[in-house]
Order: structure tokens, then sequence, then C-alpha cells
């Protein structure tokens, strides 16, 4: 009688779970070539040879983007539990070199946009520092890192007051005026504005440039979350400053041929408390290694 042999379950090598992670969270091969330290070419052989073993198309992809099929999702969810437990694991048995509790303050664009891949990254990279954020006004974050409840933030400010004030900055791009993609806000008369309180450099640049002009203005919307201006952009209620990054979606740049003043630079500083700990100093060194590939 013949017996087939066992065939046993082959075993996914963690570096390809990580490759799918990557992609996963950046959308497109490249960029994920860059995270894991590979070329982009790579990466594609890996994923060809995670397909091969897994039997099915785990991406589906077009010139511009890649998305995971329902077999892709499945294998992320676990490669991502995986790739924790053996973080955990090797943590357990690798004496760490730093270790502590960093209290981070962000402004709201920050959290938005550029903190959850900057918060994952240091994580796979300080499993024994443990990250507290809160997100708040760049005035606020100030003020509780003086009071030592923070001990490093970041923060929006001008290019004027950065130097003025000969503070790290991070971080620096156009500010500019947006509004709906075919909308008609920004005709009005007096033009509607989407702004903060008092206070936030983002306002203060954006009144001073229409008073400069003389160009009449309303405050018609108020919101302490881009998300909020961003609501009412798309509602073509107001226009709004925000950073050029944070254009897209149904929001669109209005340029010097809708009548709007140039704004100054959005500049992201960085302040860290007096006498910080190698926790500390090994969290704002990766602030700012991120955020300057994030502006590359």
């Amino acid at each position: 009688m013949n017996s087939r042999p066992f065939e046993q379950t082959p075993l996914l090598e963690l570096d390809l779970l990580k490759t799918v992670v990557a992609i996963a969270d950046t959308g497109n091969f490249s960029a994920a070539a860059e995270s894991v330290f590979r070329t982009p070419s790579a990466v594609s052989m890996q994923v060809k040879r995670l397909e091969e073993m897994v039997g099915k198309p785990l991406f589906t992809r077009d010139s511009r983007s890649v998305a995971l099929t329902a077999e892709g999702n499945l294998l992320l969810e676990h490669g991502r539990r995986l790739l924790a437990l053996n973080r955990e694991m090797m943590s357990r048995f690798v004496e760490p070199e730093i270790q502590g509790v960093v209290r981070l303050g962000a402004p709201d664009d920050v959290a938005e946009r550029q903190l959850p891949g900057m918060l994952q990254r240091f994580a796979a990279t300080h499993c024994c520092v443990n990250l507290d954020v809160v997100v708040d006004s760049s005035s606020n974050l100030r003020s509780k890192l003086k009071k030592r409840q923070l001990d490093l933030c970041l923060y929006a400010t001008t290019p004027q007051a950065a130097e003025r004030d000969q503070t790290e900055v991070v971080l620096c791009e156009p500010l500019v005026w947006a509004g709906a993609r075919n909308g008609v806000a920004w005709e009005n008369h007096p033009v509607p504005i989407s702004v903060w309180e008092e206070g936030c450099s983002w306002r203060s640049n954006a009144i001073e440039s229409l008073e400069a002009e003389g160009r009449p203005y309303r405050i018609a919307f108020m919101s302490a979350h881009i998300s909020g201006q961003r609501a009412a952009m798309l509602a073509d209620l107001a226009i709004a400053p925000i950073p050029l990054s944070s254009c897209g979606g149904g929001i669109i740049r209005l340029d010097g041929e809708h009548g709007l003043p140039a704004l100054n630079d959005y500049v992201l500083a960085l302040e860290i408390t007096a006498n910080p700990s190698e926790a500390i100093s090994a969290a704002a060194e990766h602030l700012r290694a991120s955020l300057q590939l994030s502006s590359n």
C-alpha cells in the first residue's frame, strides 16, 4: 500500500510579513521598500514569493496605488500579531538599552497626518519606551511643557517667531488658502474664513495677510481640529489657511488667481524639556528623522 508522505505546512518568514505590513501602511511598493531598507524590485519579489506560498493574490495594483485583497487583509491581520509577538518575545531576552515613559505633545494636524506612522515606527524600534501623547493647541502644549507636564512637544509657529525664539524647526512647508473643489466661498464679500481662536499661528497669518491687503473677511467657522476645518471647506461654507500637504480629497489650493493674499510658511517646531532622559532624547531624534523623511 502506497502512503503519501506527510506534508508540513510551510512557515512564513517574519521578513515577508514585515514587508506586507509596510506596503499596507504606506500604500505603495516604493515607500514600503524605503521603510524596510530594500529595493522596490526586492519587495516585489518578496510579494511574489508570498503569493506563491499561499496560492492566492495578496494585492491588486494599478499605476497609482496598491490595495489588499481579502486574502491580503487576512494575512495582514495575522502578520501584525506575529510581528508584535516576536517583538514581545525578543524583549524578554534582549536587555533594552533605553527604557522609560515619554510624554509627547502634538497639535491636531500633526496627530492626524504624521503621528500614527511615527509612533508605530518608534514602538517597533524602542519596545521598552512608552509614549503618552497629548493632542492640544500649540499654545497649550508649550504651556504644559513649561509646567513640566510634557517632556517634549511639536508646535506650529511662524518663520519669524521661530527665528526670534531661536527654536528648533523640524518641518517647513507652505501654508495656503484652501477651499472646496469648484467651490465659490472665496468669491463672497466679505470672504468667509475658518480659523481657530487667538494664539493660533494659522489664524494670525491669515488675518494679517487679509488686513494688509484690505480684503474684508468674516470668521464663519471655528474649529480647533483640522477635521472641522475640512468639513467647513467641503461644505463650501468657508475657506481656510492649512498646510499644503493637507489639501486633497475634494479640497484644493486657492492660489493667487483667486485674489487671495500670500501666506507665510507653516513651521513645525520641536521643544524639549531641560535635562532630557535617554528615552526623551531618543523620541526627539526619531521625530526629527521622521519629519525630515516626510518632507522629502
